[in-house]
């Protein structure tokens, strides 16, 4: 029988380990949020450069080059790294150094494999994609150089996975912060010396600085290369690729269904509403991606690790979307009451028209902030055929409505189908993780998305019923309160105020 200070002791490590794991999620939101931002911002400086160096042309020639390679890239990547993350993370937890060694060798050999089979593509595709993108088989010796960033990236994603999967987070961001300040560095006098024709060694120089110091930081990784024939290398691989391949194939579906999309708004709306409907994009995607991004690079490798234990996958991802609702919510609250400021900062008055399609997207986000969390399920067990079917049928759906949405209602329609294709996918992945797993939402989560949902609709709503003044007052107002309720949740949950104190102190 367990006596009381037992239970107490008991007790007591199990609200020390849940905090510890909501430190964690804040931990890594912190860092590769401040990441994206970094990144975006470093984006920024360099379209600038690009714009002011090399004027309109050259911003067209980076993304005709860019938008083939990142394709091609994607494709005979075959998904690997996305799949080793779980299985690098499932060893690295279990302490299991014999299975990690082996993992990270499969790997190493596979980006390989991969970055050379991009190579030799990207190399026998260079004259089609000269005339396929140009018009002209002028840039057929350009693929062919550029053609040496897929060995280089492929192999440099490789590194970042083992980083990733063995947890060393700082390492990672530090990674992806240097490779992007180091890739604005060499490609500006690149740019002033050499003027169009520095595209194409910046581009490759990116890509090398970008593999040396994956190359640095993976060395802190706690691993060994092992001997393994190449029979045994394809063997240990083909469960990678499966994974792999059903990622490359969703991305590919992706893909297209962003393409048809395109071309129904041009063909119905023209070419001006094609240009709306990617600038809101752009805006939602860069303010709203920084914390998915940070979920993507973190929880992935954490949920991998304890893919076994339905029980610990349940609690983790609660606290998940907790975390996800608790800093989301005040993002979404600033842009819907400031996005008339927004867009005129970020692009023209000419864009306004978009302000209403990127509020009701906005609304849509925090459902998108449910679903994510519990859709990583699949991957993380590796339970292919159900994710697959998941990811395709959301994606079908959200084909359908689209259209239907962009035909009858024109932009805002869209915004609409937003919120329609992130509940739909909601209802089909708890309906798949519940029978699979008996996975489902707590009460707690349950509560605090719904009183965030009326914060955000209430915001919405005055961003119609309201003047501008009176708007941006309520807006603030609805902020505050929000802020205030997130902060005093996350303080409750992991002692914010502390962490806080404890990092001024520090700082001083």
């Amino acid at each position: 029988m367990t006596s009381k200070p037992d239970t107490l002791i008991q007790e007591a490590r199990s609200v020390d380990q849940e905090q510890a794991s909501y430190r964690q999620i804040f931990k890594a939101t912190s860092i590769f949020g401040g990441v994206q931002v970094f990144q975006i911002l470093i984006g920024i400086v360099r379209t600038k450069f690009v714009a002011i160096l090399l004027g309109t042309t050259g911003v067209g020639i980076m993304g005709l080059f860019n938008a083939p390679l990142q394709l091609i890239l994607s494709l005979t990547g075959l998904g690997i790294t996305f799949s080793a993350v779980r299985d690098i993370s499932e060893a690295y937890g279990n302490s299991d150094q014999n299975k990690l060694n082996h993992t990270v060798t499969t790997l190493r050999r596979w980006s390989w494999i991969a970055g050379v089979l991009g190579l030799l593509v990207t190399v026998a595709l260079s004259p089609l994609l000269s005339r396929w993108t140009f018009g002209t088989n002028e840039y057929t010796w350009a693929f062919i150089w550029l053609s040496l960033t897929m060995l280089l990236q492929t192999i440099s994603n490789g590194q970042k996975t083992v980083i990733q999967g063995t947890r060393r987070l700082k390492d990672l961001a530090k990674a992806n912060v240097y490779g992007s300040l180091a890739g604005l560095l060499t490609a500006v006098p690149l740019y002033y010396y050499f003027g169009l024709k520095g595209i194409v060694p910046s581009l490759i120089l990116t890509a090398l600085t970008g593999l040396l110091l994956s190359f640095y930081f993976v060395r802190k990784a706690q691993y060994k290369s092992i001997q393994m024939s190449w029979k045994e290398t394809v063997t240990a691989g083909k469960n990678m690729i499966k994974l792999g391949l059903i990622i490359t194939v969703t991305g590919i579906i992706g893909f297209f269904t962003g393409y048809i999309l395109n071309a129904f708004i041009s063909r119905i709306g023209g070419v001006d509403q094609v240009g709306l409907y990617n600038a809101g994009w752009s805006i939602i995607g860069q303010s709203t991606g920084l914390v998915f991004a940070a979920m993507t690079t973190d929880y992935f490798p954490r949920l991998s690790a304890i893919n076994k234990d339905d029980l610990q996958i349940r609690s983790l991802v609660n606290q998940q979307a907790e975390m996800v609702m608790f800093i989301l919510t005040p993002i979404l609250i600033l842009l819907i009451g400031a996005m008339p400021v927004v867009v005129r900062i970020l692009y023209s008055a000419e864009f306004l028209p978009v302000i209403d399609f990127s509020n009701w997207m906005l609304m849509g986000i925090l459902i998108k902030g449910l679903v994510w969390p519990v859709g990583f399920i699949f991957p993380a067990k590796g339970d292919l055929r159900v994710f697959g079917i998941v990811e395709i049928s959301a994606m079908t759906f959200n084909v359908l409505t689209n259209v239907i949405g962009y035909f009858f209602f024109g932009l805002t329609g869209l915004g609409i189908s937003f919120i329609l294709n992130y509940s739909f996918g909601l209802f089909i992945t708890l309906i798949f993780a519940q029978r699979k797993y008996g996975f489902k939402y707590g009460t707690i989560v349950i509560k605090s998305f719904i009183l965030n949902l009326i914060l955000v609709i209430l915001v919405f709503i005055c961003t119609f019923l309201l003047e501008s003044n009176i708007r941006y007052a309520v807006a603030s107002l609805m902020l505050i309160i929000s802020a205030v309720y997130s902060f005093k949740e996350l303080d409750r949950r992991m002692n914010l105020k502390t962490i806080i104190l404890n990092f001024l102190k520090i700082r001083r």
